[in-house]
């Protein structure tokens, strides 16, 4: 057993030649032809890219003015400019979103005209007000799909419905008590706290548990109609019943919602169906780069290309389509409803949720290729030589030709580490055959891995590739759109996708099975590792496993989405027409409950599993936790007769009180309190004439419009529209003085006015600021348009008939101004709900769910279940991820929530939220691992067994860590610099696995040599190798290893993850040492 010696200088073990450099074309399935080839080919991005729009005027650059020395010059170059800026606009205007801002524009104009044409003036009525169509036109605008058009109406009608109710009610009170009854001030009491108060408080309700835009803009409608006659109108205060306003409102209705809708169907009309599937194409163009690179940057061995321009071009391209689709998905259901297309929706969606799933299946490929970029980063020294080259040779584990092909794929010590050559692509020609075997005499004897980098290499010289064959298939089928050309965008499938896709799949899968089998083998070479060393090995191992079991996962979903798409294709080609949600009769069956699901009955109101709950916000402090602090005090108690009776009485008051103290309910309280304590200022003798003298009305509304659920977003809508305010007020004084009171000049600088305006709203995203901007104008130049006409108002403190428009102007600005402070004041003082509080508990509830769902045991739950069960129930993924996204918005309201403690720390909180959502990617990415196994394979049942303890403490381990990480975060209390290793029990784990595999093969040896009888229990050391004795006879395949390795690598994410949160929540409260002083 002795080798010959070598030279004192000879470094151990001897370098190895490398070849992965030049990587072999494998076979590659083209997938619009189906042919099978061996042509050349690279997986690169696709010419595709979103900013080809934003480059449009690329072509065209603006000329330098004032380097020109002559003036002809400087003239050539204004007039140049000119033109290429008009040429600019022009295109512009010409886009989606120039179109919006027109179409928006000629809205403003008409509703207008219910001002300025005495015709459409005179249709409305005497009473002032008639800006209201105007109003109507730029809060429900045209500039949207047919659906959200759809849905606009059904709620504008609905609002002002609610507010023609609770003013007719209010009349019919004050008239009750007031004029039959003489209790004028019972009556006004009344009108107050159950009219304004309640009113008002249901509105604030409805905004909060909606969480609709639409719907908040609905309530403002709705809060229009019933000021316009509560508190502004005299028929209340008087107790006389009057029609005259709430005709008036219902003729604006009707003329507002009539010239917005007719503008959306008849000006450049948009559909939510083809906007959903533009958005879909986007989506899977941007679905094939990710996966092309992604795969590039594994086979390379580097992070370049998942760090590269391109494929954060690919990333951003998807975050900002997903949101999108999303929208275009809800809008377009009501496209479908509406025209009886129920059937295609539900297809649509299906499409839609498949996109997800695969983008879900991106994100578990990158976290594989994470891996391996970081094991090849981590420093393994060298190993001691523990046998001798001949004992390598002569294992019996190893065939010739298997050791040849591992001593053809190792690298030079100098390219060894950290990465991994590129690769290229080389042609199956005879001179790759005559360097094989040229190196095999001087590799014949060299000793197994010594470093990371050279088992890659040798999985990648195996698997390389197919690897490389199937996702070149799988991104050029993600590449092909769906849907054809534009405007109709009709489904376009490729007929030879399926076959193709299948194909690649199949090839892929008989490499992998023989690229894993041949790698395992050549771990065996050396025997006789320590426990460290074994765990990082079969780190290696998992990660290229896990890598080609997520690539394989990838395409069996492509499949599906496939599936799906054939499916609409077939919908929409033979579509029948039905309205079966209408039918409210059938709602006791199961097929009338799937008929019921109403046009805005979005997948927001499907019911979840427990205790993940769909709400707008975040509650904060989960109910069984509050529920057991309530109660832990009594139970803890002596139990007595006496305490029993108390104890009874004070859970049903308290139960009581806590339901009243839902943040819904509280909401909606203040609001109601809010608007009766301001509405008053109408009533009370002393302030009625200054109310009515300074425009109260118009407080009470920029009150409603300003209570938002948390302080932070009341601050920036308050902001947002004081700003609004101002320039609104700025630019009605402007065109009053322009104009000079004619209607043929206010109306073109009205519409000069929209039109700015509405780019605010739609090209700047700036809804609030745009509209208040509107609000105020109309209020005052459309109003005061409207003075001078004579309408019936008690106008005289504004000069009536010869309006005086610095006296109007002064009284908006001042009650806007005092509506938006008194809702800044109602928001902070009554019940404040704080985003920084909120957002603080919702992140501590999702880390300590999160640590109780990896907690079942991703594994466990199959053996117990026999695969009949996920770890991660049904509807507990969605639910995570959606209110890790309200989370997302809670820390942009907290942001602008001022404290004497200091600014938000914004920076810090969304590095938390990105390990969330890297931990949800990853909690996934397990749950897809295990979701595919239909059932247990006898090896796989067997290492489940064999590993359970590991598990389970592993398990235990990393639930802990999150308990611990959100008690920091919901106590602010900072860390100790004790706290619980996940790595070290993952590392048993790894090091568990590795024996199982080295014991298991031994005992298969004895089982042979004893022809079957089994090898004898004293063979191996422990007591897992007498486990090992009684399981000799399960036939354990390479295969079976690759639920445990994918568990490992998930296993390694998540603590990953973990360290990195601790180190935030240590960045931002401190850690507690030995010393620290704590008693005081």
């Amino acid at each position: 057993m002795s080798s010959s010696p070598r030279p004192p200088s000879a470094p151990w073990p001897p370098q190895r030649p490398s070849k992965r450099s030049k990587l072999r074309n494998g076979s590659v399935i083209i997938p619009s032809t189906g042919e099978r080839s061996h042509r050349t080919f690279t997986l690169r991005p696709s010419s595709f890219l979103p900013s080809s729009q934003s480059d449009a005027f690329a072509n065209s650059a603006l000329a330098p003015f004032f380097s020109r020395q002559s003036m002809s010059d400087r003239a050539h170059a204004a007039a140049h400019n000119v033109h290429e800026a008009a040429i600019r606009v022009l295109r512009w205007l010409d886009s989606p979103v120039g179109h919006g801002v027109l179409k928006c524009t000629l809205a403003y104009t008409l509703g207008s005209l219910a001002t300025f044409w005495s015709p459409l003036s005179d249709f409305l009525g005497r009473p002032d007000g008639k800006h209201v169509v105007a109003t109507l036109t730029v809060y429900f605008h045209p500039a949207r799909s047919v659906g959200s058009m759809i849905e606009a109406v059904l709620i504008a009608v609905v609002a002002v419905a609610y507010g023609e109710l609770i003013s007719v009610l209010s009349m019919c009170t004050s008239v009750l008590f007031g004029d039959v009854m003489d209790l004028v001030v019972l009556a006004h009491a009344l009108v107050l706290v159950v009219f304004i108060g309640g009113g008002f408080g249901f509105m604030g309700w409805v905004k909060q548990r909606m969480g609709n835009p639409l719907v908040d803009v609905g309530s403002t409608l709705a809060s229009l109609a019933i000021i316009g006659v509560v508190t502004k109108e005299t028929a209340v205060l008087t107790s006389v019943f009057s029609n005259q306003k709430i005709v008036q409102i219902l003729k604006m209705l009707l003329m507002g919602v009539t010239i917005t809708t007719v503008v959306n169907l008849l000006v450049w009309r948009t559909s939510a169906v083809f906007a959903l599937r533009e958005s879909m194409t986007k989506a899977s163009v941007s679905l094939g780069d990710m996966l092309s690179l992604i795969t590039r940057g594994f086979l390379s061995g580097s992070e370049d290309d998942v760090r590269s321009p391109e494929f954060a071009a690919a990333s951003s391209t998807y975050a900002s389509i997903y949101p999108q689709m999303t929208k275009n998905l809800r809008e377009a259901k009501f496209e479908r409803y509406f025209l009886g297309y129920e059937k295609i929706y539900q297809l649509e969606r299906a499409v839609v949720k498949s996109m997800e799933t695969l983008a879900q299946s991106i994100g578990g490929l990158r976290s594989a290729a994470n891996s391996q970029f970081a094991l090849l980063k981590e420093p393994m020294g060298p190993l001691p030589r523990v046998m001798s080259s001949s004992e390598a040779v002569t294992s019996p584990v190893f065939s010739p030709t298997l050791h040849r092909e591992i001593s053809t794929s190792m690298r030079t010590a100098k390219e060894r580490i950290p990465t991994l050559s590129a690769i290229d692509e080389a042609s199956e020609g005879s001179h790759e055959d005559e360097r094989r075997r040229s190196e095999d005499a001087a590799t014949a004897n060299l000793p197994p891995f010594r470093h990371a980098s050279e088992i890659f290499e040798l999985f990648i010289e195996l698997l390389g590739p197919s690897m490389k064959s199937l996702a070149y298939t799988l991104s050029e089928v993600l590449r092909e759109p769906p849907f054809g050309a534009a405007p109709n965008y009709d489904i376009t499938i490729n007929e030879h996708f399926r076959h193709s896709l299948a194909d690649a799949l199949s090839l892929f899968n008989e490499a992998r099975a023989h690229a894993l089998e041949e790698l395992y083998k050549t771990l065996e070479l050396d025997r006789t590792r320590c426990h460290s060393i074994q765990a990082d090995f079969e780190e290696v191992a998992a990660a290229c496993g896990h890598f080609s079991f997520s690539l394989q996962t990838f395409g069996e979903e492509m499949q599906k989405y496939l599936d799906v798409l054939d499916d609409l294709k077939y919908a929409s080609d033979h579509r029948r027409r039905s309205w079966h949600w209408l039918k409210w009769w059938n709602k006791g069956n199961h097929h009338g409950r799937a008929a019921l699901t109403l046009p805005y009955n979005n997948q927001e109101r499907d019911p979840l599993i427990k205790p993940i709950k769909k709400s707008a916000m975040p509650k904060g402090i989960a109910d069984p936790l509050v529920k057991r602090r309530d109660t832990y005090s009594w139970e803890a108690a002596p139990e007595t007769k006496k305490t029993k009776l108390v104890a009874t009485i004070s859970q049903r008051i308290l139960g009581a009180v806590r339901r009243l103290a839902r943040d819904d309910i509280r909401f909606g309280l203040k609001v109601g309190i809010g608007a009766a304590l301001w509405a008053s200022l109408s009533f009370l003798p002393q302030t009625r004439d200054s109310y009515r003298h300074w425009r109260g009305e118009w407080g009470l509304l920029s009150f409603m419009i300003v209570c938002n659920m948390t302080v932070g977003a009341a601050n920036t809508s308050g902001t947002a529209r004081f700003m609004g305010t101002l320039v609104g007020i700025a630019a009605a004084g402007l065109n009053w003085t322009v104009s000079q009171q004619s209607a043929l000049g206010l109306i073109p600088l009205g519409s000069l006015v929209a039109f700015l305006s509405f780019y605010v709203i739609i090209a700047r995203g700036n809804a609030p600021m745009g509209r208040i901007t509107l609000l105020a104008y109309n209020v005052s130049t459309l109003y005061a348009y409207s003075l001078s006409l004579k309408v019936d108002d008690d106008d005289d403190d504004e000069g009536g008939v010869h309006p005086i428009m610095r006296e109007i102007l002064l009284h908006r600005l001042t009650a806007v101004t005092a509506g938006i402070v008194w809702g800044l004041i109602v928001c902070r003082l009554i019940w404040p709900i704080s985003a920084r509080k909120k957002f603080k508990e919702g992140l501590s509830m999702l880390y300590l769910q999160m640590g109780l769902i990896w907690k079942r045991g991703p594994l466990a739950i199959l053996l117990r279940s026999d695969c009949t069960r996920s770890y991660l129930r049904s509807g507990e993924q969605a639910a995570l991820q959606k209110y890790a996204a309200r989370l997302d918005a809670l820390r942009v309201s907290a942001a602008r929530e001022f404290e004497l403690r200091g600014p938000f720390p914004s920076e810090q909180t969304g590095q938390l939220m990105g390990c969330a959502h890297r931990l949800l990617d990853a909690f996934y990415a397990m749950s897809l691992v295990t979701q595919r196994k239909g059932s247990l394979t006898e090896g796989e049942r067997a290492l489940l067994l064999y590993t359970a303890d590991e598990r389970a403490l592993l398990c235990d381990r990393i639930c802990h860590v999150f308990q611990v990480l959100a008690s920091s975060l919901m106590l602010e209390y900072p860390l100790t610099d004790a706290l619980p290793s996940v790595a070290r029990m993952r590392d048993r784990l790894l090091g568990k696995i590795f024996q199982f595999r080295k014991e298991h093969q031994k005992q298969q040896h004895h089982h042979v040599d004893t022809n079957g009888v089994g090898a004898n229990a004293d063979t191996a050391a422990g007591t897992s190798s007498v486990d090992l004795g009684r399981l000799a006879h399960v036939n354990v395949e390479e295969r079976d290893y690759a639920l445990l390795y994918a568990y490992a690598l998930v296993t390694g994410q998540v603590a990953e993850e973990l360290k990195v949160v601790a180190m935030e929540i240590e960045g931002l409260f401190g850690v507690l040492d030995e010393d620290t002083l704590l008693l005081q």
